[in-house]
């Protein structure tokens, strides 16, 4: 997902306020050549890949059910034990928002004293402000304000990792997208905070039709001591543990790697060390030093560049200049928001598995620091390797070759709760993620379908028996934007990175993850007795679609079709801006913007739909004010807009019609149906101001693909075979997709999912 032209928008994404799932939103740095991870073969219409053993790692479900966890601080941390289960069934008053004010005592935690805190639905209490306060953000502003968050497409195994020393925290049962309530019972010596809270329900992204029973509670000593207590938990996954702030005051150094003076490289970005240390026997710390003053942070030239760091098990080939495989990256990249204002507004953020997101500068440092990757964990040296790179590209100006570097002094904070006792210890930071299976490198799987059976797909679904470790049922998509005939231009995103999807030219897009048989978005209807969701969930519109239906049900494999047309999207959407007068104005950059005026062209199910890639249909109430019609949401499942179909190669820019985008949208009420209004500020768009922008799409209707194959990909463990489920399911969404194919496209391009 980070190639040259295409790492700005994907890494932009993570900064973005989005609604809807999108292109892939963890960063990895390189994209790493895919290889294969398994046997493909052909059952019937449908690609079986059978993985390698060990291809998705171990999964670690939560076992602390009727259980008591007791954390016991001392002088150099805590002391964990567990015990049957200790219950609170007084929960006390239900608290109304976030905050928790103390009157009886003060709760040490983290060096300090707190007569406040802030607890999270989500089952997490965090002390002090947010890590991620709104304003420039990382990604969307969490849906709970309260406790603590972690990315949106973060790994919980990894996420735990990511929140060690951001704020000083408790996580009780940290999972995100929960919802319910919160109850608080203060007494002399301690305060009682109890959780009584479902997992996500009813939605496309969610794994049940109705409300599952989560009941857990964190007892919170005046002595400094901490009790949680899990009483029913239907969640299977989470972060529990301490995360009290590193104070940093212990620093080893382990190693400083030395590079060439490069005249060549702005002095930013020319390195000329690489140094390694551990914190407080617990952090690895990466400075990177440069030939001169590193961009401090507000100046424009931040955007775009680059520092990686990268570590290996294994020893590079004679060939690499980095480590050759089973790589892990730390990375740093400046940021300035589109439509911020000023270069003011510029940032550096950290991404990688483990490391923190803040990055600290200096003179002529930059530096980063976090627990070690997992999967180097246990490792008494490590090969390590450093490069930078300019805006624009992610290509290395400068490097520094990869060298071992041995450790020693690190403790490893995570632990498996169940089995620890009071002798064990102490630890200043302790938790334990529990999680389902390691998501699969997506490039694997595509080379092991097509160094199986052939470069002849143009996409690849995946679908499965297993759950991975997301906290969402659907899926992000990538892919290197292949196509038959040549690459396609003027859609503001560039073909790159072909060779390490394992294809000569042709594969174009594909899911990240596969998508559980047993989540909402495989079934294919929803089940009779499920409850009335929100107009963001399929069950609100079951009477209308059924009334519609030639046989009276809700069409099949609505969630399906949402998901798989609104991924395979991005093939084509939503990257271009609008060159209008003198303004360049992004139309997405990733969805298209809300206010964009994006009717379908082609509508699947119903008469008014607003594009599947995001925008609204708007009316013009002639007052300065616009009533929304069709939101920018993709339930119920959706159509392409002109704008899509022109992107597609589908039609000629003449039948594009002029359109408009919105802006500075501000609520003003709703219509008697129940469609919101706005005050906005409108602005006209044609095909032409796009193709100003980004040229002329090539090549054009009369050259552009016509007939496309999706690959439907079941995938099962070693030695597995598939249930009867994940066939049938897979099966009825294969056909579904081509029928909705052909309707959304008016029938000027075809979809095959042919895996001979």
């Amino acid at each position: 997902m980070n190639k040259t032209s295409r790492l700005l928008p994907k890494l932009l994404l993570m900064l973005a306020a989005i609604l809807l799932p999108t292109t892939a939103a963890v960063a990895q740095e390189r994209d790493m050549p895919g290889k294969p991870i398994g046997k493909a073969s052909v059952l019937g219409n449908l690609i079986l890949l059978e993985l390698d053993k060990n291809a998705l790692g171990e999964r670690n479900l939560f076992d602390l059910g009727q259980r008591t966890l007791r954390f016991t601080p001392g002088s150099a941390g805590y002391r964990v034990e567990s015990s049957p289960l200790r219950w609170d069934a007084d929960f006390g008053q239900e608290l109304s928002g976030h905050e928790v004010t103390l009157h009886n005592f003060a709760f040490p935690f983290s060096g300090k004293t707190w007569t406040s805190f802030s607890v999270g639905v989500t089952g997490s209490i965090r002390f002090g402000e947010a890590d991620n306060p709104p304003g420039f953000g990382m990604g969307p502003t969490p849906r709970d304000q309260g406790g603590v968050s972690i990315g949106r497409f973060d790994p919980l195994s990894e996420g735990a990792a990511n929140l060690v020393n951001t704020v000083p925290a408790i996580c009780v049962f940290f999972k995100p997208r929960m919802s319910g309530k919160n109850y608080v019972k203060e007494l002399a010596d301690r305060v009682v905070v109890t959780w009584d809270v479902t997992e996500p329900w009813g939605n496309i992204q969610d794994f049940t039709w109705t409300k599952t029973i989560n009941r857990f509670q964190a007892v919170l000593f005046k002595d400094g001591s901490i009790e949680m207590s899990y009483q029913q938990l239907a969640a299977k996954d989470a972060i529990i543990g301490i995360y009290p702030l590193v104070s940093g005051t212990a620093e080893k150094p382990l190693a400083t790697l030395t590079g060439l003076k490069n005249t060549s490289v702005a002095a930013h970005l020319d390195l000329q060390n690489l140094e390694l240390s551990v914190v407080d026997g617990l952090l690895l710390k990466v400075t990177f030093e440069t030939a001169g003053p590193v961009l401090p942070e507000g100046e424009p030239g931040v955007s775009g560049i680059g520092y990686r760091v990268h570590f290996a098990a294994d020893k590079p080939s004679a060939e690499s200049e980095g480590p050759a495989s089973g790589e892990i990256v730390w990375a740093i990249h400046g940021f300035a928001p589109r439509n911020r204002g000023t270069a003011s507004t510029s940032r550096y953020f950290a991404f990688g598995p483990g490391v923190s997101r803040r990055v600290k500068t200096s003179g002529r440092t930059i530096s980063i620091e976090g627990i070690l990757p997992k999967p180097l964990r246990g490792a008494t040296q490590l090969i390590v390797s450093g490069e930078s790179s300019a805006a624009g590209s992610d290509q290395p100006v400068a490097r520094i070759s990869a060298r071992p570097v041995t450790l020693g002094g690190m403790r490893d904070p995570e632990v498996h709760l169940s089995s620890l006792k009071p002798q064990d210890g102490p630890f200043s930071v302790v938790y334990e993620a529990f999680h389902y299976y390691a998501l699969p490198n997506p490039r694997d799987l595509t080379c092991t379908v097509l160094k199986s059976l052939g470069d002849k797909f143009d996409f690849l679904a995946y679908y499965s028996d297993f759950r991975v470790d997301n906290q969402e049922a659907g899926t992000p998509s990538d892919g290197p934007l292949g196509a038959v005939g040549g690459a396609v231009t003027g859609i503001g995103a560039k073909q790159e990175g072909l060779e390490n999807y394992c294809t000569q030219g042709r594969f174009q897009w594909q899911y990240i993850q596969p998508v559980y048989a047993g989540s909402n978005q495989m079934q294919e209807r929803p089940p009779a007795d499920a409850p009335m969701g929100t107009d963001r969930d399929i069950t609100f519109y079951q009477q209308q679609l059924a009334e519609i239906s030639q046989d009276g049900k809700i069409p099949p494999y609505m969630y399906a079709m949402s998901q798989i047309a609104h991924e395979m999207g991005h093939r084509w959407a939503a990257f271009v801006s609008a060159k209008v007068g003198d303004e360049t104005i992004p139309l997405g950059p990733v969805h298209w913007a809300r206010g964009l005026q994006a009717p379908v062209a082609f509508p699947y199910r119903r008469p008014t739909e607003a594009s599947i890639m995001g925008g609204g249909v708007w009316q013009d109430n002639f007052d300065g004010t616009y009533t929304q019609l069709d939101d920018d949401y993709y339930v119920p499942a959706t159509g392409w807009s002109y704008l899509d179909l022109y992107l597609m190669g589908l039609i000629f820019p003449r039948e594009v019609p002029d359109f408009f985008i919105l802006r500075n949208l501000v609520p003003a009420g709703k219509d008697a149906n129940g469609h919101p209004i706005f005050k906005a500020d409108r602005t006209k768009v044609t095909i032409h101001d796009v193709i100003a922008a980004e040229g002329e799409r090539s090549p054009g209707v009369d050259k552009s693909q016509r007939q496309f194959n999706t690959g439907m990909v079941i995938v099962v463990q070693h030695g597995a075979t598939p249930s009867r489920d994940l066939i049938e399911r897979t099966e009825g969404i294969r056909k579904q997709w081509i029928e909705y194919f052909s309707i959304t496209t008016g029938h000027r391009a075809s979809m095959t999912a042919n895996p001979n």
